[in-house]
């Protein structure tokens, strides 16, 4: 199987605050891992996806691959079982910072116009998540 270690990149429904780089940076290096086959496992850094799955749930809750995910999520933890590794596709389906391009859901939500290119949606995406209390 074909697998990738994305570090702080990419994690199971999220991806890594911009301390430091642009939006349209992060959106590029994010389109990349992306455009990875659906059944490429990811190996992120962190076990943070409660709490992104609860963003996400925030900014998509019309996403019904989300809403399943985020049961399956919850069951899991509850067994005190690991989230990660992911794979793509179910990155691809329900990842909130892969999904801006897709989603006028998500678009509606954090405040992004038709006009806003993607990169400013990506990082629209990146401040509502920066500021979530959730």
């Amino acid at each position: 199987n074909d697998c990738v270690f994305v570090g702080d990149s990419l994690f199971s429904l999220g991806c890594g605050k911009m301390f430091e780089g642009t939006p349209s940076q992060f959106w590029g290096s994010l389109k990349r891992l992306r455009a990875l086959p659906d059944e490429t496992t990811i190996y992120c850094a962190h076990e943070y996806t409660t709490g992104n799955a609860k963003f996400a749930m925030s900014v998509e809750p019309g996403n019904t691959d989300l809403v399943s995910r985020n049961r399956e999520i919850l069951a899991k933890r509850s067994r005190g079982e690991p989230t990660v590794p992911s794979l793509m596709k179910e990155e691809k389906a329900t990842n909130p910072f892969l999904r801006g391009d897709v989603s006028e859901e998500i678009r509606n939500n954090v405040g992004a116009t038709d006009s806003d290119s993607f990169d400013v949606v990506f990082g629209k995406i990146r401040r509502a998540k920066d500021t979530f209390r959730g």
